[in-house]
């Protein structure tokens, strides 16, 4: 079977509201921050659905003994957020997957080549057979910074497959470039955009997510 790149915008009326918040130039820090964090979670949440690997077992109600489905606390789960606006996703993905290992990943990209080059790398050596990743990378631009957080990751034994990324805007360049090195992976995103300017900025976008942030 051909693998293809799935890219899902999910038609959840909070995502959307959300993201018009995010968007919108007047809103301050505080609650842009706010936005990513909600943006994170329901990203989060969306991402997950039929993803979770189950266990099926048996609990006694206050009346009688009935059939129950738990998340399988033996499949190894990770959360990878790309610093330093990943963190602004990380909170809220964190209430949805509370048991998640996290590994932090920075990378910062050159502004005259649109290059990413890493400052910060807390993953491990190999990952466990099977591990599931998701990882935040709020913003999917030219696709630089994501291409090199799955070559780091599938270098240490993760299968492209068993990756899911949220983000909140993408942009085709980098949806492309991961469709044609990675075409099994699953990434959901709050919104789809036209493209990119001159210095490698989403157009429309949502500007700078880490400097809005963080206020910096």
């Amino acid at each position: 079977m051909t693998l293809q790149l799935r890219v899902y915008v999910p038609p959840h009326p909070l995502i959307q509201h959300w993201l018009g918040i995010a968007r919108d130039a007047q809103t301050p820090s505080v609650l842009f921050k706010t936005a990513m964090t909600e943006l994170g979670r329901w990203l989060t949440y969306e991402a997950v659905r039929e993803w979770l690997p189950t266990v099926e077992t048996t609990v006694q109600t206050p009346l009688a003994e009935c059939p129950a489905t738990f998340v399988d606390p033996e499949a190894p789960l990770v959360v990878v957020p790309i610093l330093r606006a990943g963190l602004a996703l990380l909170e809220g993905a964190q209430t949805v997957l509370p048991l998640a290992s996290t590994y932090h990943l920075g990378l910062v990209r050159d502004e005259k080549t649109l290059e990413p080059s890493c400052y910060l790398n807390k993953l491990p050596k190999q990952f466990k057979v099977q591990t599931r990743v998701l990882i935040a990378d709020p913003m999917l631009a030219t696709g630089g910074s994501i291409m090199a957080a799955m070559a780091e990751l599938t270098s240490r034994g993760i299968e492209p497959e068993l990756v899911r990324i949220i983000s909140v805007v993408a942009a085709p360049p980098a949806l492309q470039r991961l469709s044609v090195t990675y075409p099994g992976l699953n990434v959901y995103t709050a919104t789809i955009d036209e493209g990119l300017n001159s210095v490698g900025y989403i157009v429309p976008g949502l500007g700078d997510a880490g400097d809005r942030a963080f206020g910096t």
